[in-house]
């Protein structure tokens, strides 16, 4: 197997992340490090700042039990408290343990309860009402008031800020650059949960790599909103941000509201923006309709955007093209921390290519198509799952990403996760996301696509619609031809009919194509696990929750659900 590596060394990088908080708090002193909405406009906390309460806060868990390897486990949405409390656990040789804060009572309770933290965080009454033995753990932080009941272990955030310390130093200079600092859960998470442990060289090393490519600097604007307790969000855009000493700014819409994400970046006039595709169509689409809107987003010091987690629509990433604001993709997982490579915006983009290795990263094709990454960025295993540890990480470092690609002249191209392709009855092997793909890319009314028919004479597909189109009609560059434009769902079945006709058609391998389609009027959601935290569409979820339609387009007799409308391709 041919070995795939980048031509550039990799930089020099801080051992640990208390190095790299003194040396910055240092470069930086009164540049901000962060910035949030408070009544109705940013306030900023400084690098010096933020070094004095770093000591307070480290100086506070000392005095009251927290040491070197235990774990604090968070439940809190992105905000400054979290942000100040988990750099100082980590820096001083702790770990941090982030928690989707939408999780429902039982899963994060679950979550909690399997990486056995020694300390916990919550944002507020809400996360706090989710944990089932709250007595169980040493100490409880939380951000905003809660409900006490008695309980002796509730402390709140301010009391960390205001502990006094003797000490001007940072606590954790002497730690090991491979001491786990980070426990993260995988998206999707079942059965035995995989939570992935990433040490401080993972995390830097990462970020080293990206110096070597992007001239990233403090005088660098982040506009953030995807969530921290996952990679994209949680390693990769924020410690861009710290390390390079760039402001990181919160989106506190949490690119939920389309009006506030849009007033936050007039405030925030960000220089780089990594966000999710749907995010991306979304402001194409405002742009489309608003002249003043398409000023503020291609703003004179907007440098790049970055986009990952699903293809970007050719026609969304030919509008920043055209604006020269450059497009660049990149591809990894939470265990290699997470990114693996990403796209040369000199070079024009195809779709499914990925990029090159970023510097330090290897890469190479197993002969059942697998891909395999070995670097400085790759976990040291999953915690309490040996057995899945085992299964991923093997001879001489590789680790086997589960994705399936091949290498080209432009860099990797994916096809597919290896555990979606399956067989149909007669033993052909279909790959649903390229059927997927096909889709997506030419419908902007189109949220999610999901192929189903392992084990079938033939697919089917189930189609999930962007409703918010409806109201809000895309200008025509960002439709494919003769789109009809719907405006409710009747319209958009009927639309939607004639183009999966000819999208199917176009598909070259005849035993690929579906012979039925359902479009589901339903919004899947983070929330229900049906959505990873990057946005994308959780197969085996969607696979279980709608298993009745399914079945209904292979057994014509079954009672149909609601909500749905049944497309024939024959």
């Amino acid at each position: 197997m041919k070995t795939y590596s980048n031509s550039l060394p990799l930089p020099d990088y801080a051992v640990n992340m208390a190095a790299l908080l003194l040396t910055n708090a240092n470069k930086f002193s009164e540049n901000p490090i962060y910035q949030e909405v408070k009544n109705g406009s940013y306030t900023s906390l400084n690098w010096n700042q933020f070094f004095i309460r770093s000591r307070a806060i480290q100086s506070w868990l000392t005095s009251n039990g927290f040491k070197q390897g235990d774990k604090m486990a968070f439940l809190s949405r992105n905000c400054q408290e979290m942000l100040e409390l988990e750099l100082a656990v980590m820096a001083m040789g702790g770990i941090s343990v982030p928690i989707f804060s939408g999780y429902p009572a039982d899963q994060a309770n679950r979550l909690l309860e399997f990486c056995e933290p020694t300390f916990a965080a919550v944002a507020d009454q809400d996360q706090f009402a989710k944990i089932k033995s709250p007595e169980n753990i040493l100490k409880m932080i939380h951000f905003s008031s809660v409900d006490k009941k008695g309980l002796p272990n509730l402390v709140p955030f301010s009391d960390l800020i205001l502990h006094e310390t003797q000490s001007n130093e940072i606590m954790g200079l002497d730690i090991s650059s491979d001491t786990i600092s980070l426990m993260m859960y995988t998206s999707g998470t079942m059965g035995i949960p995989k939570c992935v442990q990433l040490t401080h060289e993972n995390i830097l090393s990462q970020q080293a790599a990206m110096k070597a490519l992007w001239d990233l600097n403090h005088k660098d604007r982040f506009l953030s909103y995807l969530p921290w307790h996952h990679s994209f969000g949680g390693i990769f855009e924020k410690f861009a941000a710290v390390v390079n000493g760039a402001v990181l700014s919160l989106e506190h819409g949490y690119g939920k509201d389309l009006d506030i994400l849009l007033d936050n970046w007039k405030k925030v006039k960000p220089t780089v923006f990594f966000s999710v595709p749907r995010i991306y169509q979304a402001i194409a689409t405002r742009i489309m309709q608003d002249k003043e809107v398409e000023k503020m987003i291609f703003h004179d010091e907007l440098r790049f955007i970055f986009t990952a987690a699903a293809p970007l629509p050719k026609n969304i990433a030919n509008l920043f093209d055209d604006h020269g604001i450059p497009v660049v993709e990149g591809w990894g997982l939470t265990e290699t921390s997470p990114c693996c490579t990403v796209t040369d915006p000199t070079i024009s983009r195809e779709q499914g290519i990925v990029g090159k290795p970023i510097p330090g990263v290897s890469i190479k094709i197993a002969d059942d198509g697998e891909i395999l990454v070995k670097g400085p960025n790759v976990m040291t295993g999953y915690f309490h799952n040996p057995d899945a540890t085992t299964d991923v990480l093997i001879e001489d470092g590789w680790f086997k990403t589960g994705d399936v690609g091949e290498y080209t002249e432009n860099g990797l191209k994916l096809i597919s996760r290896k555990d979606r392709i399956f067989k149909l009855i007669n033993g052909e092997k279909v790959i649903p996301t390229e059927v997927e793909n096909l889709i997506a890319k030419d419908c902007a009314y189109l949220a999610h696509a999901y192929l189903h028919g392992s084990g079938k004479d033939h697919p089917v597909l189930l189609v999930f619609p962007n409703k918010n189109l409806f109201s809000q009609k895309p200008d025509g560059s960002l439709l494919s031809k003769d789109c009809k434009c719907p405006e409710k769902m009747d319209d958009y079945f009927n639309c939607l009919s004639d183009c999966l006709m000819k999208w199917n058609n176009a598909n070259e391998t005849k035993f690929s194509r579906y012979k039925k389609a359902m479009l589901i009027d339903y919004e899947l959601s983070i929330e229900n696990e049906e959505l990873t935290p990057s946005m994308k569409l959780a197969p085996n979820v969607v696979g279980k929750v709608f298993k009745a339609e399914i079945e209904s387009l292979y057994n014509p007799s079954d009672l149909k659900p609601e909500k749905v409308y049944i497309i024939n391709m024959d």
